[in-house]
């Protein structure tokens, strides 16, 4: 026993030395040899390599592999992934039936503290499936631009499951109105964001009303600006967009009405305008005239905003910001903008032209970008081929790292760059997590320790010569730990 313990205190003190002398020290890393280009494109177009990825690249070529992640819809699901998500029995209901099946408020009152806490865990079903389908995809999925991008999205139109009944439609939120367009046209993913329950019921427009219409009384009485706002400084235009607080005010008006229908009475969606508490009148929103009527009004709105180039802009900057740079080079932005306004906010269209820019393909940016606490477990989870994950564990520790998922309380979403995430308290939960998952603790049925070498060739040995040689130096059954907690390991 101590033995081992001296171990893990040796292996956490070799870390932090290696790390933490990285993180902070204003030494210049070296550009990766060309041969890295293939480990660049796998870590920035998935959550990492699993074993046999980089040489499957390899023999595929980068283009033919970029263009394989582009086009998901022809990449088959291993059957064991598609049987565990089928198993899931709250996933791909609507959001009326989930709400009809689990919110508590359409529940009889229990009697007593065990009826009491069936009915907690009923309810926290949807979140907690939900929750398991999404880590089962990132890791087991070969379309993992696909999952790449859902993250990507999800955190652009950030809902909050710390905000009452949106906990019970993320899921649904996710599997509606995200993946289906998370490679597709912009503006197919801003209605269904739009139009979604967990998104009204997130930014209150569920409530918004036209002061002094019919329908204008309770709860339901008066304007709610949230929903307007960050549709245009989150979700579009961005916050040095060219809109003011004018047309904030306006965007709202046209908002009116646009909310739910959790009793199912004009669908299963759990969307439904109301015109009774819709301002219909003629508006006037970025200098473009909205002609009165209803929800056509907000149609219309939702156009102007996914066609205009300051959208354009906004969203080309998140995209080389994800995928480059914490301060992506201009040049790439305005690149991305220009053919996201040609193909109509074509989102698969924009991906491909980044993958294929200069900037994407420059050494420089190569291992520059630090992994958000997310990325990290994934990427760890997939180099030692986990297969079965404790997903509860995996859960616990992302909190514990301060990403919980769906837990962003704020609408702009969790960031990707690096002052978000770098801290030496950070540094060491990252390293204590790595022991953890190199010892088989993460994974069901797992016996025998991660091979070293192995997981070496799998990540494509990206490591420098001093956390090479204590690595060698090292017993070996502290190698492996090493390697997933090592600063090269921080990094994508």
């Amino acid at each position: 026993m101590k033995l081992r313990f001296r171990s893990w205190v040796a292996l956490v003190a070799v870390s932090l030395i290696l790390g933490l002398s990285l993180f902070f020290s204003n030494g210049v890393r070296s550009a990766p040899p060309d041969p890295q280009a293939v480990l660049h494109v796998v870590n920035r177009l998935s959550y990492g390599p699993r074993p046999g990825d980089l040489d499957r690249v390899r023999e595929m070529g980068v283009d033919a592999y970029i263009d394989w992640q582009l086009h998901p819809e022809n990449i088959s699901l291993p059957q064991s992934l598609t049987k565990e998500l089928r198993d899931l029995e709250t996933r791909g209901l609507s959001p009326v039936e989930i709400s009809q099946d689990y919110a508590p408020s359409q529940q009889p009152e229990p009697r007593n503290d065990e009826a009491r806490r069936r009915q907690r865990e009923r309810a926290g079903k949807p979140l907690t499936q939900a929750r398991q389908a999404r880590l089962l995809q990132a890791l087991l999925s070969p379309r993992q631009l696909e999952e790449v991008m859902v993250n990507f999205w999800f955190d652009r139109f950030n809902v909050s499951v710390d905000k009452g009944k949106t906990r019970l439609w993320v899921g649904s939120y996710e599997n509606d109105a995200i993946r289906p367009h998370a490679l597709g046209k912009f503006r197919d993913l801003l209605g269904a964001t739009a139009r979604h329950p967990a998104m009204l019921f997130y930014l209150d427009n569920w409530r918004n009303s036209a002061p002094g219409s019919p329908g204008s009384r309770g709860r339901f009485r008066g304007l709610n600006e949230n929903y307007a706002r960050e549709l245009m400084e989150l979700h579009t235009l961005g916050v040095d967009g060219g809109y003011t607080q004018e047309d904030v005010v306006t965007l709202a008006h046209i908002l009116t009405g646009w909310g739910l229908d959790e009793e199912g009475e004009h669908g299963r969606s759990g969307f439904y305008f109301d015109a009774s508490r819709h301002d219909s009148s003629d508006k006037v929103l970025l200098g473009t005239a909205i002609p009165g009527g209803g929800v056509e009004q907000v149609e219309r709105a939702l156009d102007l905003l996914a066609s205009h180039p300051s959208t354009a802009q906004h969203v080309s900057y998140k995209l080389a910001q994800y995928f480059v740079a914490d301060e992506p080079p201009q040049s790439l932005t305005n690149k991305l903008a220009d053919r996201f306004l040609e193909t109509d906010g074509d989102i698969r269209a924009v991906l491909d032209t980044l993958f294929h820019a200069r900037e994407f393909n420059d050494p420089k940016y190569f291992d520059r970008k630090f992994k958000t606490p997310y990325q990290f477990a994934l990427s760890t989870l997939r180099a030692i081929d986990t297969q079965k994950p404790k997903l509860d564990r995996v859960l616990s520790h992302l909190k514990q790292l301060g990403m919980p998922l769906y837990g962003c309380r704020t609408p702009d979403g969790y960031p990707n760059t690096q002052d978000a995430w770098l801290s030496p308290d950070a540094v060491v939960r990252r390293i204590n997590l790595a022991i953890a998952i190199a010892r088989g603790r993460f994974e069901k049925d797992r016996e025998e320790d991660v091979d070293p070498d192995r997981l070496a060739d799998t990540l494509g040995n990206p490591f420098s010569d001093n956390t090479q040689e204590t690595i060698a130096a090292s017993p070996g059954h502290l190698r492996s730990a090493l390697m997933l907690g090592s600063p090269e390991m921080m990094y994508r």
